[in-house]
Order: structure tokens, then sequence, then C-alpha cells
């Protein structure tokens, strides 16, 4: 009996500076996203404020979202939350965000196809905000620390 191994072959994952230059572009893409949507909180804590709600104690709407016990941490999870549509959003529809689209990079799960959501919240949590990118640099298939944890990759496409 002969035995016959099939090999499989793994794509080359992006390379450092690629992933970084698209990790700059959705880095400035998000802040603006965040702004906008912590703008809505100020602004409807501004509007409450109007209508007779007390922030009193702290300096400004500002202060009172992030320093007060019983706020802060619904503040904290919101933000967050943004951020993880943002990625959970692109990522699992196209494989793209908008940074990854301009660098003609594409994301992917090894089990075929677009990432679930559940993989895109292990490579943001593992990502330690790109800095997990690094790993890219000694890797022979240009993996980063959150592809391996999320069993992804992120591909250079044509």
């Amino acid at each position: 009996m002969s035995q016959t191994s099939t090999q499989y072959s793994v794509p080359k994952g992006a390379g450092f500076f690629r992933r970084m230059g698209a990790w700059l572009y959705d880095f400035m893409v998000l802040v603006a996203i965040e702004m906008l949507a912590i703008g809505l909180v100020v602004g409807g804590f501004a509007i409450a404020i109007q209508f007779g709600f007390s922030i009193e104690g702290y300096e400004d709407v500002s202060d009172f979202l992030t320093r007060n016990p019983a706020v802060s941490p619904f503040f904290t999870v919101y933000v967050f939350a943004i951020a993880a549509g943002f990625y959970g959003y692109f990522w699992t529809r196209a494989g793209q965000t908008v940074g990854m689209k301009a660098w003609k990079l594409k994301v992917i799960s090894e089990f075929g196809g677009n990432v679930t959501f559940t993989q895109s919240l292990i490579r943001m949590a593992t990502s330690c905000l790109g800095v997990g990118n690094l790993l890219a640099l000694f890797d022979r298939n240009n993996r980063a620390f959150q592809d391996h944890f999320s069993n992804s990759q992120v591909i250079k496409i044509d």
C-alpha cells in the first residue's frame, strides 16, 4: 500500500510595512468614526442638561462620562463597541477595511472565506493595537500574532 500525502499550500501573508500602512489608514478612519460617535453622546448629554439633567460635581460632560463610576464603564464599552463594529463589519462582509482595500490586503479565514465575527473579535483582542503585526517580520509566512490566534491570515491581493 502506498501512502500519499496531501500537501496544502499556505498563501504567504502580507508583509509588515504593507500591514502598517493599512493600519495607519484605518486608524485615521476609526478616529473620525469614534469622534462622531462620542459627539452624539456628548450632544445628547448637552441636550439633557438643557432639560434639567445635572452633572453637578463634574467640570463638563467629558468629565462626567469618564469619571462617574455609574456611567464610565458603559461609556468605555460603547467606545470599544464602535471599534469592534467597524472592524467586525468590514472583515466579515468583504474581508477588507478601507485601509486594507487601499493597500490591497484582505483578511481570510484558515477555514475558507471571510472571517466570522468571533474571529474578528479575537483578532482585535490579540492585535495589541497593531503591535501584534511585529511578528510578521519574523514569521516565515508573514503571519502576525493576531493571525495565529484567530485562525486567519492577511494576504496581498492584486
